[in-house]
Formats: C-alpha cells, sequence, structure tokens
C-alpha cells in the first residue's frame, strides 16, 4: 500500500478503510511515514471530516499502538472522568476518591495544562514529592491497594497519539472534533477502564465555546466507548465562569481538600454541586446504585463520613507526597503577595469571564507560556464572588495571588476586565447544561 494513495483519497473527500487508517497510524509511530506526508494527511482530515466508523478505527489504530493496560485481576468495575478542561476545574481531585472510598476503582492517566486550562498534574505536583511520573506496574499496584492512582501518560501508552498531537499542535489541525475524540478515547481506554464518565465544557473559558459543538463531541466520544464496549455517560457543563473559587494549582488543591473535608461553608455550590454528580454518575457505572437519587446520597454519606478525604490522604502517602499539609495548608507552596480586585460601584456580578481569569492566571505562573515555561505552583486567583452574588463599591471580587511584581501588572488587565456589573438582581448559571447517554448500570 501507497501512503500517497491514502492522501489523496482523503484529499478528495473519499472516506479511508481500517487498513487505510491502520497502515497510516502504524507507519507514523514507527517513523516510516515522514512528518510532511502525515501533516498533509491531517490536514486533509481537518478540511474533509472523518466519518464516525473513521474516527473509530482511528481511535483503535491509536488505542493498540501502545499497551492497553490489563486490570482484570483488581476486583471492581474501573470507572474513569475525563474534563475536555476548563479554568479552576479541579474535579478529578475530588471524584477519584470518593469513587475509591466506595469501592469503585478509579485509574486515572490525566494531561498537563493546556493554554489557559489547567492540568490535573500539574495541581497534583503541587503537593510536595507527589509523584505522577510512575510506570505501568507501579500504577496498577497502586490501584489494587488503594483503588485509585493519577498518573501522566507513559511513552507506553498510545505513542501514536502523543507523536501526532504534537505535529497537530504546529499544523492548525487540534480543533478537528473526530482528532480530539480519538485522542481523548484512546488514551482512556488505555487505562484498562470499563466505564468513562465524560465532562465535556462549553462557554468561555471552554476550547468548544458554542453549545451544539460540545453536544457533537459528547456524542461523537458516547459513540466510540460503546463500540469499544464501555459504560458511558457525557455530561455537557457551563464554563462561562470559573469552577469553584480557587484558580492556580496549589489554591485547587485547597479547595478540593476543604470539599472533601466537607466544609461547605468555605466553598462554592457550583464547584461542589458538579463534583457530587461526577461521582454520583462514576458509581452508578461501577454498580453501587440502582438510580442516580441513591447514588448522591452515597456519595454524601461518603463526604460526610471522612472516608472519601482519607482516601485522599492515602493516595497522596502512596504517591510520594507530603499528606500532612492537607492537613496544614501552610505547607504548601504560598503566594508571598496579595492584590485585591475591587468593584468601582455597587451591583450584581453579571458576568466573569473564564477566559480571562485563566489566561491572566497563566501570565502570573500558573501555567505554561512557552513549552519551557517553569509553573509557579503557588500563584492565582481566589474569587470572592461569582456571577449573581452581589457587590458593594470598595468591596474585593477577587484576589490575586503572585510572587512577581512585573508578572502581576501584565496579568492585571485579564482580571480587572473579566467581570460585568448589573444594576439589578441576576441568576447565577446552571452548572449542568445536559446529560447525554443513557446511564448504564451491570
Amino acid at each position: 500500500m501507497q501512503f500517497l494513495e491514502i492522501l489523496e483519497k482523503k484529499r478528495d473527500g473519499k472516506p479511508l478503510s481500517k487498513a487505510d487508517i491502520g497502515f497510516f497510524i502504524e507507519g507514523y509511530t514507527k517513523g516510516q511515514i515522514p512528518d510532511y506526508q502525515a501533516s498533509a494527511l491531517l490536514m486533509a482530515i481537518f478540511l474533509k471530516g472523518l466519518t464516525a466508523d473513521e474516527t473509530v478505527w482511528l481511535t483503535e489504530s491509536m488505542l493498540y499502538s501502545g499497551l492497553v493496560v490489563d486490570l482484570s485481576l483488581i476486583p471492581g468495575i474501573k470507572v474513569d472522568k475525563h474534563s475536555t478542561g476548563g479554568v479552576g476545574d479541579k474535579t478529578s481531585l475530588i471524584v477519584a476518591p470518593i469513587c475509591a472510598a466506595l469501592d469503585v476503582p478509579v485509574p486515572m492517566i490525566s494531561g498537563r495544562g493546556l493554554g489557559h486550562t489547567g492540568g490535573t498534574l500539574d495541581k497534583l505536583e503541587a503537593i510536595p514529592g507527589f509523584n505522577v511520573n510512575l510506570d505501568l506496574d507501579r500504577y496498577r499496584e497502586i490501584i489494587g491497594k488503594t483503588g485509585l492512582c493519577l498518573i501522566g501518560q507513559t511513552e507506553e501508552i498510545a505513542p501514536a497519539d502523543k507523536k501526532l498531537y504534537a505535529l497537530r499542535d504546529v499544523t492548525g489541525t487540534v480543533a478537528n472534533q473526530s482528532l480530539i475524540a480519538a485522542s481523548i478515547m484512546s488514551k482512556k481506554m488505555a487505562e484498562g477502564i470499563d466505564g468513562l464518565v465524560l465532562d465535556v465544557k462549553t462557554g468561555r473559558g471552554a476550547f468548544m465555546e458554542q453549545l451544539p459543538e460540545a453536544e457533537s463531541l459528547a456524542g461523537l466520544m458516547i459513540s466510540i466507548g460503546r463500540k469499544m464496549n464501555k459504560r458511558i455517560t457525557a455530561l455537557i457543563t457551563d464554563m462561562n465562569q470559573p469552577l469553584g473559587t480557587h484558580i492556580g494549582n496549589a489554591l485547587e488543591v485547597v479547595e478540593s481538600v476543604m470539599i472533601l473535608k466537607g466544609d461547605k461553608e468555605a466553598v462554592r455550590s457550583d464547584l461542589v454541586e458538579l463534583s457530587l454528580l461526577l461521582a454520583a454518575h462514576m458509581i452508578s457505572l461501577g454498580g453501587k446504585a440502582d438510580s442516580l437519587d441513591t447514588a448522591l446520597e452515597i456519595v454524601q454519606k461518603c463526604i460526610a463520613d471522612g472516608s472519601a478525604f482519607e482516601k485522599f490522604k492515602e493516595l497522596v502517602r502512596e504517591q510520594g507526597g507530603d499528606e500532612k499539609c492537607l492537613l496544614d495548608f501552610s505547607r504548601l507552596p504560598t503566594a508571598a503577595k496579595s492584590h485585591p480586585v475591587n468593584a468601582t460601584e455597587s451591583g450584581f456580578i453579571a458576568s466573569l469571564d473564564a477566559l480571562k481569569i485563566g489566561r491572566g492566571s497563566v501570565v502570573l505562573g500558573a501555567g505554561r507560556q512557552t513549552l519551557t515555561s517553569v509553573i509557579d505552583p503557588a500563584v492565582g486567583v481566589i474569587l470572592k464572588k461569582k456571577i449573581g452574588d452581589p457587590v458593594n463599591a470598595g468591596e474585593p471580587i477577587m484576589e490575586i495571588k503572585y510572587n512577581n511584581e512585573e508578572k502581576l501588572a501584565e496579568a492585571q488587565p485579564y482580571f480587572e476586565s473579566s467581570f460585568s456589573l448589573a444594576t439589578t438582581a441576576v441568576s447565577p448559571p446552571p452548572v449542568i447544561i445536559k446529560t447525554l447517554g443513557e446511564r448504564q448500570t451491570p
């Protein structure tokens, strides 16, 4: 088979066969197909699209380009959660220990921050000593012992995805739904899971800013998962404003711990609501509840009795982290300086732009502006107000946590222009916009 024939076929808008796609993925992964030809095919795919079958075949080929973890010796239905990325989204740190405490194993291979969105690995690494770079043997061992493990993508997991993503990033072909879905699902299916709950974000701070785009991507991933005989549920959730109140790596660890300890007075209801619902769907897929209402009750009890927090401490301990910092936040990286952003007049918070707040946080050092950027785990912002909250003139809307005056000066315009006020009461937006896919239990 000549690769040029495959390239010309897609260039002309014709569907590729399973063999065509397999030939491409195998050849590119092994270095037999050069970057310039692979780039041409990616652009043809971007412009002409892939059918549902082509997308499934691409996912399968990427999945089997490396190892698929076998967790069959670990009891229970293994379930993971994946978010398409947002600002202040630290739900993985909350839902994974809840589910593991309820005997639903959570094997989770996570990512780092991308653009203005935060990454689970960066948040976990804000905990002194926490090691996300474990090999697959240790990954299996920790899951078997504790019921959960959160690591980064290894060289053995979907190597085709790792190589293709780097190429897509520099060829303007990232924003294609089939390529996005295949990338996400190939990594998730390689974890050794039986079920998956998807959190597909939409709004200003999401990659899928428009609702129809988010619905289409969610539907595509559900289709892929079901064709691979996995239990799949997808939530479409709001990302017009940040999730929760704390944005920044160590700050998000603090907020996650507060929720796991049941300190609901100190956290925002949107993060609590979404985290509990995601966990409820996960334990439903894991066979621990026969209705969503029952699952929510079980999840709430898991936090109330302290078992979820104990499981998080166990995870931190097993992955080399300082569990004492979960009880004493001063042991976490802490910014030296603080700067308030105050309201200039009284009113109600009408909008809170997640994209601007995310970008401002990256400028402070909470994310990477270049591949070689070093993250400052201490910096970020704490929101004092959310959409719908009343505010008085001179009252702080947010508190910027920073270490560098020059970075503060560069970031301030993002934060100061990120909100608007209304003179009359404003209703906060719903956190959950839509649920797709039937909830499945064994």
